[in-house]
């Protein structure tokens, strides 16, 4: 006889996929018992991974979701930010081609009192990441302790810096699994790994910015619409103070597309210069942010004419140990792609581009590879522009010129001159809906 003795589980993991798998209802105590036995390791990979193909395809109601959220919350420690003597409003973007919102927005919020813990993430494949982008930066630190990054919230008023370890770890290696297994684009999965991490994150007012169209995560606005309304009941539901913006990715955001190039665009913007539509989209998000927290009535436009949002973004950048006066990098290698006939740009889809962009080394295809941060693509002209033949069109920057080829390669049919009146491809207003009380 055996003197080993083993712990009896609450569930079965097999009973609990054939009840999803079969159209069923998970209850609050299985899920409580799904995340805890897969974060311990008794779930295994293999179990879960069938357990997310069945809630791909079946999807959960919405306390199925509000429950897998706050169990994923559970598995880790919450942050608080009760301390700090004022409000706290975070932004979420869905990701998108040439997405640099976060950088002018985060300063632009804080100089208006509010506190904005920005916890950031990388980028994987077509879509960037913003701390990747702020590396760029010879000096700049993502990794912050708790206690260090609540010192800069209270003195600074801000702060972008990477989510630690023992903030809602179940959903870290949920989220590795469905990369892996094709269900990342399943809604419950991605409301659920959104809102754990910005509910545990503490902050008491969060705009999403869910992106719709070429470059986006969800390319159908219905499905985009779906995804913004199931986080936006999920963070009320929890206290937190919600809205959101659908957005249009149909069309790069910016001139810019990389890492180093995108963090000289957003310092335009806080000079007071820079793209039209990222000025649009920093300014709509930041209204948002402050109303939620009650901070109305301000102009945020003027903060990014009058230089109050640059100082801010010195004194954070600053405090996280970077440079703001340092060069910042340049491709060794540049090839510029011009018009080939006068007309008007008609179409620019933003997924190659932002393909384009990852095959020159802006990118990365695995989480544990490096980036290139001088690598990617600036845009000279944006749909609707007259061009003429020999002109500009975009340029490519990579430090090794054989990338170019398979960038190219990307790229070809992505943008269409056309004559003058013939209808812009761009998908319709950057701002398409606003989701919330």
């Amino acid at each position: 006889m055996s003197n080993i003795q083993t712990s009896i589980e609450a569930f079965d993991a097999v009973d609990l996929i054939h009840t999803k798998r079969d159209l069923g209802e998970l209850s609050t105590a299985q899920i409580d018992w799904l995340v805890d036995a897969y974060t311990r390791g008794y779930v295994g990979d293999e179990q879960m991974a069938a357990m997310t193909m069945a809630i791909f395809l079946n999807g959960m109601n919405r306390r199925e979701i509000k429950d897998l959220t706050m169990a994923m919350i559970n598995s880790g420690e919450r942050m608080s930010f009760t301390g700090l003597g004022k409000p706290t409003t975070d932004k979420h973007s869905t990701g998108g081609v040439g997405d640099k919102i976060t950088l002018p927005l985060m300063p632009l919020v804080a100089v208006f009192g509010a506190a904005v813990p920005q916890l950031s993430g990388r980028g994987l494949g077509h879509t960037g990441g913003t701390l990747d982008k702020l590396e760029s930066i010879p000096g700049w630190r993502a990794s912050l302790t708790n206690e260090e990054m609540f010192a800069q919230l209270r003195d600074h008023g801000g702060v972008i810096c990477a989510a630690g370890r023992g903030l809602a770890p179940a959903d870290g290696k949920l989220y590795a699994l469905r990369d892996i297994t094709g269900t990342v684009e399943a809604i419950p999965l991605i409301a659920s790994s959104i809102m754990s991490k910005k509910i545990a994150e503490g902050t008491s007012a969060l705009v999403l910015d869910v992106k719709f169209g070429s470059g986006a995560f969800l390319k159908d606005i219905d499905r985009s619409r779906e995804l913004a309304r199931t986080m936006v009941a999920l963070g009320e539901d929890a206290g937190v103070a919600m809205s959101a913006l659908l957005t249009n990715m149909n069309v790069p955001l910016g001139h810019a597309i990389g890492n180093a190039n995108e963090v000289r665009e957003s310092v335009e913007v806080l000079a007071g210069g820079g793209p039209a539509d990222v000025v649009e989209l920093t300014v709509a998000l930041a209204t948002e942010m402050l109303d939620l927290v009650g901070i109305t009535g301000v102009d945020v436009a003027v903060a990014l004419k009058d230089g109050r949002a640059m100082d801010k973004w010195r004194e954070v950048i600053r405090a996280q140990g970077g440079d703001p006066d340092a060069a910042l990098p340049v491709a060794k290698e540049t090839h510029v792609v011009t018009a080939l006939r006068d007309g008007v740009l008609v179409e620019q889809q933003a997924l190659p581009f932002g393909i384009g962009a990852w095959r020159l080394g802006a990118g990365r295809a695995r989480k544990q590879d490096p980036v290139q941060h001088a690598a990617g693509i600036d845009l000279h002209a944006k749909p609707g522009d007259t061009v003429r033949a020999g002109q500009p069109l975009f340029t490519l920057s990579a430090d090794e010129p054989e990338r170019f080829a398979r960038a190219l390669e990307a790229v070809e049919g992505a943008y269409r001159i056309g004559d003058p009146g013939e209808p812009i491809q761009d998908g319709g207003p950057l701002i398409a809906e606003r989701i919330g009380r």
